[in-house]
C-alpha cells in the first residue's frame, strides 16, 4: 500500500506542477484551457478532501497546518496515509 501512495503522491504532485507550469507559460490552443479546468476542478475537490479530513481526523490525531496543506496538494493519497496511521495506532491500543 505504501508504494501505492507514493506514486499516487507523486503522480499528483507532477499534475500540480504541469496546472501550475500552463499559469505561467500557457499552454497553445485547448490543452491550456482544459489544463486551467482542470486546475480549477483540481482545486475545488482538494479543498473538499480537506474538510473531509478535518471532520474525520479531528478527534482522531493531532492536526497542524502541514497535515492540511499535505491534504490539498496529495488529495486522496494523503488521506489513504494518514487512514493507515489512525488504523495502527487503534491496533496498537487494542494490544496494549
Amino acid at each position: 500500500m505504501k508504494f501505492v501512495i507514493t506514486t499516487g503522491k507523486a503522480v499528483t504532485l507532477f499534475a500540480w506542477l504541469l496546472m501550475a507550469y500552463n499559469l505561467i507559460m500557457p499552454f497553445e490552443g485547448n490543452i491550456g484551457i482544459i489544463l486551467y479546468i482542470l486546475l480549477a476542478v483540481t482545486a475545488f475537490m482538494h479543498c473538499f478532501q480537506v474538510v473531509i479530513f478535518h471532520t474525520i481526523f479531528k478527534s482522531l490525531l493531532p492536526l497542524k497546518r502541514s497535515d492540511y496543506l499535505n491534504v490539498f496538494v496529495f488529495g486522496a493519497f494523503s488521506l489513504l496515509q494518514y487512514r493507515s496511521t489512525v488504523m495502527q495506532n487503534l491496533g496498537s491500543a487494542e494490544t496494549r
